[in-house]
């Protein structure tokens, strides 16, 4: 077994405002840590990954199929792996959550 702990984590910045740090990982799955920063956007894309997901700080906006959803502090979310989505922090705090894909992303590809 392995521990990991969030003061440990390099985190990288996959676009403007958006930092992610891979938490733990394994051949099924990984959790990634992510913090967004007020207005920082991640613009509409997909990968085949499943991406179920959970927000303990802020507020995230989420856009797919043309639908908005916005999850806040406590909120899960799931994300069908192919399915085009986009996310935004609209909102003055720094959104900070937790995302697991399965089949793993790989660090530090986070574009992939």
């Amino acid at each position: 077994m392995e521990r990991v702990s969030l003061s440990d984590l390099e985190s990288a910045e996959a676009v403007d405002g958006v930092h992610l740090a891979l938490m733990a990982g394994s051949e099924s799955m990984n959790v990634q840590h992510f913090e967004i920063e007020p207005g920082a956007v991640v613009d509409e894309h997909s990968h085949p990954h499943e991406q179920t997901g959970f927000v303990y700080e802020g507020e995230l906006a989420f856009v797919t199929d043309g639908d908005e959803i916005v999850c806040g502090p406590g909120d899960s979310y799931a994300i069908p792996g192919d399915q085009p989505h986009a996310a935004e922090n609209r909102g003055d705090e720094t959104v900070r959550g937790v995302d697991i894909f399965s089949p793993p992303r790989e660090s530090p590809n986070w574009q992939e």
